[in-house]
């Protein structure tokens, strides 16, 4: 079987994640290099082995949160799709079965909020790992004075805890904003789309996600 160390070893994986970045940072847009996919790969695992999925399941969805924005070094738009294809062809040419690179396409075809939704444990995993990743250590723009409305959200992000609990079946974000930095009504203006997928998500995985702010429970 295809392992996550195999994909994470790729000569050429390894140099469409580092083009992907390039073309965000000269797009203006947040931190989605190695740090956040390395993030989002960890959660994804650990959704899956909290609720007793098979070790094969977790290496994939490990797998698919590896490479789930590697499509942004094609196009910010329709980055899900463009990925899904390239992480398609990359585990193909690496010998993974068919069935199972066609699940991790899925999975990565539909975590885009615009585009997506779960189709499948693994694309459920993906959802609730990748929007889960809300921190101001994926702001770049080192100039506070310009910020758009998404890097003050962002940004005002001083902690974000992600707890599973497989007996409450339920899993929780648990955020810290510093107001004064963006009132928390602007996060819901933002990821109100992201929230909703990641509530979806849960439900396909038959637990319940729940949004904590500033110790107020919300969802």
């Amino acid at each position: 079987m295809i392992t996550l160390e195999d994909v994470k070893n790729n000569p050429e994986i390894k140099t469409l994640v580092e083009c992907s970045q390039e073309q965000l940072n000269a797009l203006g847009y947040t931190e989605h290099s190695v740090r956040h996919i390395t993030i989002v790969s960890n959660r994804a695992g650990e959704v899956l082995t909290t609720l007793g999925y098979s070790e094969e399941r977790v290496e994939l969805a490990k797998i698919a949160g590896y490479l789930h924005d590697i499509g942004n070094c094609v196009n910010r738009v329709d980055h899900a799709h463009s990925g899904a294809i390239l992480a398609y062809e990359f585990l193909k040419d690496m010998g993974m079965d068919t069935k199972k690179r066609a699940e991790i396409m899925m999975a990565i075809g539909n975590h885009d909020e615009q585009t997506g939704t779960a189709v499948n444990d693994i694309s459920a995993a993906l959802i609730l790992a990748d929007k889960s990743d809300v921190h101001r250590n994926r702001v770049l723009n080192p100039n506070i004075s310009t910020f758009d409305k998404h890097d003050k959200v962002n940004y005002a992000v001083t902690e974000a805890k992600f707890r599973l609990s497989k007996e409450e079946r339920k899993v929780t974000l648990d955020l810290t904003i510093d107001t004064k930095i963006s009132p928390v009504l602007d996060y819901f203006e933002i990821f109100m789309d992201r929230t909703m997928m990641s509530k979806y998500a849960a439900k396909y995985l038959g637990i319940w996600f729940e949004l904590i702010i500033n110790d107020t429970k919300l969802l």
